[in-house]
Parts: C-alpha cells; sequence; structure tokens
C-alpha cells in the first residue's frame, strides 16, 4: 500500500499526528510516536508522568466509539520545495495484551529509545489497520535525514 518513497519518508520522521473524532464527530488531534510494520501503524500509550489512574486518554474513549482514524506524517522547511506529507488512514483498534501488543511495543521501543526507559509493557498500544494512503509534496529524503527504523 505504501510505496518505496512513503516508507522511506516515515522512516526518518518522528512524529505524526493522529485525528481521532468521538462520537458526535468532534475532532481530536495529537503528536504521536510511531511505526509501521506490515500494512499496520502502532502507536503506543506512554507513561503520562502528570496523570494519576482515571478514565482513559480521550484518544482511546474516541477510537473505541469510531475507529476511523487519520494519521498525518510531515516535513515543513524554510525551503518550500522540500515541503511534505504522507496521510494515512484507516480502522484503528485497541490491542492491551498478546502477541501483536508485544511485538507493537518491541518495535516502538527499538525505534524511541525514551519509550525503552518507561514501563509501558503493559500500556495499550493503537494498531491502526492502513487503508488509504495520500501524499503529496516533496517526499525525498535528504543526506541530512536519518533512518529511523529499519523494521518497516
Amino acid at each position: 500500500m505504501l510505496s518505496d518513497h512513503e516508507r522511506r519518508f516515515l522512516l526518518t520522521r518522528r512524529v505524526g499526528h493522529l485525528a481521532t473524532a468521538d462520537s458526535q464527530a468532534v475532532p481530536h488531534v495529537v503528536p504521536v510516536c510511531f511505526t509501521i510494520s506490515q500494512g499496520t501503524l502502532y502507536i503506543t500509550i506512554d507513561e503520562k508522568p502528570k496523570r494519576v489512574a482515571g478514565p482513559a486518554l480521550k484518544r482511546i474513549r474516541n477510537i473505541e466509539r469510531n475507529p476511523m482514524v487519520a494519521i498525518v506524517v510531515d516535513r515543513y522547511h524554510e525551503d518550500w520545495t522540500r515541503l511534505g506529507w504522507v496521510m494515512l488512514r484507516g480502522r484503528a483498534e485497541i490491542l492491551r495484551a498478546g502477541t501483536e501488543h508485544d511485538r507493537a511495543q518491541e518495535l516502538l521501543c527499538s525505534r524511541y529509545r525514551q519509550l525503552a526507559a518507561m514501563q509501558i509493557a503493559e500500556l495499550p498500544v493503537v494498531a491502526v489497520r492502513l487503508e488509504r494512503v495520500t501524499s503529496w509534496g516533496n517526499l525525498a529524503v535528504g543526506e541530512d535525514e536519518v533512518d529511523y527504523d529499519g523494521q518497516a
């Protein structure tokens, strides 16, 4: 589903923006860390230092009520010939345990060293089953951009 240049572009980006909507179609957008493996994009729920036990995060509640999501991963540059983005759309599900959950956590920890230092093994993972990919602009990867994940 992803072209080679879209996949390479995504591998050099560190942050995406997840858009969910609640049952009333009210949008909610948050920055997320992500990885992609075999047609699925994974996002972990990391430790929230300021958060105490309480209701699930808004993005989780939204997905439970309306699983259709979008993720935009972009590059802004003052040289506008380098602007580019990839939008991924699909159906999300919340993984709370199991082989796929554990593998996703491993992939995310290997991509983001900050996650490896957190206790995330028991935390939920958002698995987005990719259904549509749209991209625009310059997705070429420059020599100054690092491939952060050889797992996709």
